[in-house]
C-alpha cells in the first residue's frame, strides 16, 4: 500500500479508501443490499491486513448501523491512533423539524451520535454530505469550527456540491478565520468527468484532497454492460447517474483490461489513481475480490496510449450526484 498526504495538510492516508456503506443491518434505511455484521468484520479486517487505514462512513449509511459495525470492528482489529476514520453528516435521521440538514443543532447533534456509535472521542475527518441550501454557510462553518475546536473532529471535509459553493464555504472560513475544509468527496470515475470541468481545478489550486465516491461507478465498470447485481436492481439513485452512451467507455476497460490480463476494476481504479488531483478513491467492498483488486490498482500503471483510449469514448453527461 502507498501513502499519501490528504490535500495540503499534514495527514497520512492510504490510497485506498474503504468505503463502508456496503455495511450495516440489511433493511435499516433504502439499502437493501448490505452486509450484516458477521459479513462485514472479515472484509474490513482484510482491508486493514492489506494496509488500507482510511476508513468512511456516514450517519445515514444504514440508519447508523454502518457506524456501529465499522466502529466495533476497528475496535477489534486495528489501533485507532493508527487509522484515519471518516463520516458524514447531512441526511435526515429522524423525521420532524431539524432531524436533518447542516444547522448548528442539527451539526451538535449528529456528532455525539456519530462518535457514540463508532465508539471513539473523535473522528479524524467530518463531513458535510451533500449542500444545505436551508442554512447559513457561516452557521454552518462555524458549528464545524466548533468541533474542531473541541476536539471532536481533527479535519472537515466536503462533498457533492457546485464549485461556487464550495468556493463560498472556504471563503467565508477563511474571513472568520474558522476552520477550512481540506476534502472533496465527489461523483468522479471513468463514465462521469464532469468535475473536471470546475472542482477538480478548485481543488488543485487549493491544495484540497480529491475523495472520489463511485470510481467504478457502481460496479458497470467491472462488468459487461446490461449485466445487473442484486444492488444495481434496488439503487434507484445509481440508475439516474449514467446514460447508454457509457458503454463505449466500459468496451474500452474490457479491452484494456484483457490485454493487460488483470480484472476490469484494476484498469478502472488505476486510471483515477493516475489522476493527479486524486487522493484515494473510496471504494466499496462486498467481497474479497473487491479488496484484492483496490490494492492491486495501486501498483498498475497505465501507458499514456492506454488512458487515451480510455478517456476518448466519453460522452459529456448532465450534473448528477449532487
Amino acid at each position: 500500500m502507498q501513502y499519501v498526504k490528504l490535500g495540503s495538510t499534514g495527514l497520512d492516508v492510504s490510497r485506498i479508501c474503504l468505503g463502508c456503506m456496503t455495511y450495516g443491518v440489511p433493511g435499516r434505511g433504502p439499502h437493501q443490499w448490505t452486509l450484516d455484521e458477521d459479513a462485514s468484520r472479515p472484509l474490513i479486517r482484510q482491508a486493514l491486513e492489506a494496509g488500507i487505514t482510511f476508513f468512511d462512513t456516514a450517519n445515514v449509511y444504514s440508519d447508523g448501523t454502518s457506524e456501529e459495525i465499522v466502529g466495533r470492528a476497528l475496535a477489534d482489529y486495528a489501533r485507532r491512533d493508527e487509522i484515519v476514520l471518516a463520516t458524514k453528516v447531512h441526511g435526515r435521521m429522524r423525521p420532524g423539524p431539524n432531524g436533518g440538514g447542516l444547522s448548528r443543532k442539527a451539526i451538535m447533534t449528529e456528532i455525539d451520535h456519530s462518535l457514540r456509535r463508532l465508539g471513539t472521542d473523535h473522528v479524524d475527518l467530518y463531513q458535510i454530505h451533500r449542500w444545505d441550501p436551508h442554512t447559513p454557510i457561516e452557521e454552518t462553518m462555524e458549528a464545524l469550527h466548533d468541533l474542531v475546536k473541541a476536539g471532536k473532529v481533527r479535519y472537515i471535509g466536503a462533498s457533492s456540491m457546485y464549485a461556487w459553493q464550495f468556493a463560498k464555504a472556504q471563503y467565508t472560513a477563511e474571513r472568520h478565520g474558522w476552520t477550512r475544509f481540506v476534502s472533496m468527496q465527489n461523483h468522479y470515475n471513468l463514465i462521469y468527468r464532469e468535475e473536471e470541468r470546475e472542482m477538480l481545478p478548485l481543488c488543485a489550486d487549493q491544495g484540497v484532497g480529491v475523495l472520489p465516491w463511485s470510481p467504478l461507478a457502481r460496479g458497470r465498470l467491472t462488468r459487461d454492460w446490461g449485466t445487473s447485481t442484486a444492488r444495481s436492481e434496488t439503487d434507484r439513485f445509481g440508475g439516474t447517474l449514467y446514460q447508454e452512451g457509457d458503454r463505449a467507455v466500459v468496451e474500452a476497460v474490457t479491452r484494456i483490461a484483457a490485454e493487460r490480463g488483470v480484472p476490469r476494476a484494476q484498469v478502472a481504479l488505476a486510471w483515477l489513481l493516475g489522476r493527479s488531483t486524486v487522493t484515494a478513491p473510496i471504494v466499496g467492498a462486498g467481497r474479497p475480490g473487491h479488496i484484492e483488486d483496490a490494492v492491486a490498482a495501486v501498483a498498475l500503471e497505465l501507458t499514456d496510449k492506454e488512458t487515451e483510449e480510455l478517456e476518448r469514448p466519453y460522452t459529456p453527461h448532465p450534473v448528477s450526484g449532487h
